[in-house]
C-alpha cells in the first residue's frame, strides 16, 4: 500500500511525543524538544526504522524560525553594543572546541586527520558531510560523532540554563496570539525567505530565512503577537524527532566504539563553551544561560529552538549561531589544503 512508508513517520512522532509527555510529566525543561530526542534516539539505536522527511522537518524548520522572529522583542537589538564582546568569546570558542578535539580525536582515539577535523566542528554538519562524502575523512564516523554531540547537547544545555537562571524557565511567550489572517500572510512570507536563502546556499536556509522575515515585519510594527502555541509545540516535538532519528541505522556497537569519543568531544564543547561564557558575563549585562546558548556548539535549528523554549533573548541567540555558520563555512573547507582526500583504501 502507497499508505505504507508513512508508517514509519507516523511510529517516530508517536515516540517523540511519548517522550515529550514523559519529560512535561518530569516537569523538564524544553520538554517536548529533550524528551522526543532521547527517546526517538533509543528507539532508533534499538533497530527500529525512525524517520522525518525531508518535508516535515523543513516544516519544522520554518515554523522554528518563525517563532525565532516573532518572539524577538522590538527593544532587545537595545543590547547590541554589547554583543561584540560574546560575538568575540565565540571566535575564541571556536577555535579551542576545534583544535582540542581534533587532537583529542587524532591522538587518543586514532581517527585520522580529516574525520578528527570535521568531526570537531560544531555545527553545520550538513557542511562537514558535503566535504566527507567528497572524499576528506570517514563521512559515517563524522555524523555519528556529531549527532552523539547534539543529542548530548540537547539533553545538557536545557539543565545549565535552567540552573544558571534566576526564576523558573517556562519559555512562554508573552502577549496574545496574532490573527489566523495575519498568521496566514507571514506564513507565506516567511516560506518565500526560505527557499530565497536556500536559491543563495544561505547555510539553514529554511530557518533563517522565515527568521529574518519575522524578525523584519515585526520590527517595523507590520504584526504584533505570537504563534499559536501548539503550532510552535508542533515545531518543537518535530525537532526532537530529527535529532533522534540521525541515529537510525547505527547499531549499539557501532555506538559504543564511538561514544566515548563524542563524549569527550562533547566534554570538551561544554568546557570551553562554559568558560568563555563566564568571562565574557564579566562584561555584559546579560543571563548566563543565554550567553551560554549563544556561544553553545551546537545547530541554529536546535539551539535556537531551546532558546525560545527557555524564554531567552532570540534575536542574540540567532545573530551568534549565524556568525558562527559563516566562520565555519570559511573554516571547513581547509581540510583540503590541510589533509587531502583519503585513499581507496581508507575510503
Amino acid at each position: 500500500m502507497k499508505f505504507d512508508r508513512y508508517i514509519p513517520v507516523a511510529l517516530t512522532l508517536a515516540i517523540a511525543l511519548a517522550g515529550g509527555l514523559i519529560a512535561m510529566f518530569l516537569r523538564m525543561p524544553a520538554a517536548l524538544l529533550v524528551g522526543g530526542a532521547v527517546t526517538v534516539s533509543i528507539a532508533s539505536l534499538a533497530g527500529m526504522k525512525t524517520e522525518v522527511p525531508n518535508g516535515l522537518r523543513n516544516t519544522a524548520f520554518v515554523i522554528v524560525g518563525m517563532s525565532l522572529g516573532t518572539n524577538v522583542a522590538r527593544d532587545s537589538l537595545a543590547l547590541l553594543p554589547q554583543w561584540p564582546v560574546t560575538l568575540v568569546g565565540l571566535l575564541v570558542a571556536l577555535v579551542l572546541i576545534v583544535v582540542l578535539t581534533t587532537f583529542m580525536l587524532h591522538k587518543l582515539f586514532g581517527y585520522d586527520w580529516a574525520t578528527s577535523y570535521l568531526s570537531s566542528f560544531p555545527g553545520h554538519l550538513s557542511f562537514a558531510l558535503g566535504m566527507a562524502e567528497s572524499g576528506y575523512g570517514d563521512p559515517r564516523k563524522i555524523a555519528v560523532l556529531q549527532s552523539i554531540r547534539v543529542l548530548l547537547l540537547t539533553i545538557f544545555v536545557p539543565i545549565v540554563a535552567l540552573f544558571s537562571s534566576h526564576g523558573e524557565l517556562d519559555g512562554m511567550p508573552s502577549g496574545n496570539e496574532m490573527d489566523l489572517s495575519i498568521l496566514a500572510a507571514l506564513t507565506a512570507a516567511c516560506i518565500v525567505g526560505g527557499f530565497v536563502f536556500r536559491f543563495l546556499k544561505i547555510p539553514a536556509a529554511f530557518v533563517l530565512g522565515p527568521m529574518l522575515v519575522a524578525t523584519a515585519a515585526k520590527l517595523m510594527g507590520l504584526y504584533d503577537g505570537h504563534l499559536p502555541i501548539l503550532l510552535t509545540y508542533a515545531g518543537f516535538l518535530v525537532m526532537g524527532a530529527l535529532i533522534g532519528s540521525r541515529f537510525a541505522g547505527t547499531s549499539p556497537r557501532e555506538i559504543s566504539r564511538m561514544a566515548v569519543g563524542g563524549v569527550a568531544g562533547t566534554f570538551i564543547c561544554v568546557t570551553v563553551v562554559s568558560g568563555v561564557a563566564f568571562v565574557a558575563g564579566l562584561f555584559v549585562d546579560m543571563p548566563f544561560g543565554q550567553i551560554w546558548l549563544g556561544l553553545a556548539p551546537g545547530a541554529l535549528e536546535s539551539m535556537g529552538a531551546l532558546g525560545l523554549a527557555l524564554g531567552f533573548d532570540t534575536a542574540f541567540i540567532a545573530a551568534h549561531h549565524t556568525a558562527r555558520f559563516f566562520a565555519l563555512s570559511l573554516a571547513i573547507p581547509t581540510v583540503a589544503a590541510m589533509f587531502g582526500k583519503r585513499t581507496e583504501d581508507e575510503a
